[in-house]
């Protein structure tokens, strides 16, 4: 099922005529068609699997010695709706991985963040769909995915923290052991990481 822009801009325009404003305004006759647009990008990752991204993986062809080298991509940065109100959260995402027998392209982990965050989401949920689908698409001997990101529904209302942001984790395999973990958070945070 595809996005229903049509059905967006109705509900756009409902929802300004409920607040109390005139949607056939001058500065808000576009703003349905403005949100529906928005929408769109929004939650395009509705209906796409992210293994897609990793089904170009190739095979891993280092000496035995060599499989324990560990991939780290820091910084990536996303947005995602919180499923709760419907207001965005931006962060970045770290994603690291013991390769196995297979490696991929480092665009290919930005597009699987991509488009796990352009859906509904919790961002707990969302580090782990991340964790998994990696987990899932490479087999590696082991993956940490870990998310900074601050939210609209914090800092915007309710208790207005402007400041804060919220970190999340989630590990597979041999990154799950605390030292590793240990090891891979210190080498994320050593330039410029946000964890």
């Amino acid at each position: 099922m595809s996005i229903d822009v049509a059905r967006i801009e109705a509900a756009v325009a409902e929802i300004l005529d409920a607040v109390g404003e005139d949607p056939a305004r001058a500065g808000l006759t576009a703003t349905p068609r403005r949100v529906a647009e928005a929408y769109s990008e929004f939650f395009a990752g509705n209906h796409v699997d992210p293994l897609d991204h990793l089904a170009d993986s190739i095979e891993f062809t280092a000496n035995s010695d060599q499989t324990g080298e560990l991939v780290v991509l820091r910084d990536i940065e996303f947005r995602s709706m919180c499923e709760h109100h419907l207001l965005p959260f931006l962060g970045v995402a770290h994603v690291a991985y013991v390769p196995d027998e297979r490696i991929i392209g480092l665009g290919s982990l930005a597009r699987v963040v991509e488009t796990i965050s352009a859906r509904a989401q919790l961002q707990e949920r969302l580090t782990e769909e991340i964790a998994g689908a990696i987990d899932e698409g490479l087999s590696p001997r082991g993956v940490l995915v870990v998310i900074d990101a601050v939210h609209g529904c914090v800092s915007a209302r309710g208790s207005r923290q402007t400041s804060s942001s919220t970190v999340t984790l989630a590990s597979r395999g041999v990154l799950s052991d605390p030292v590793e973990r240990a090891e891979v958070i210190a080498l994320i945070g050593g330039r410029g990481g946000n964890a």
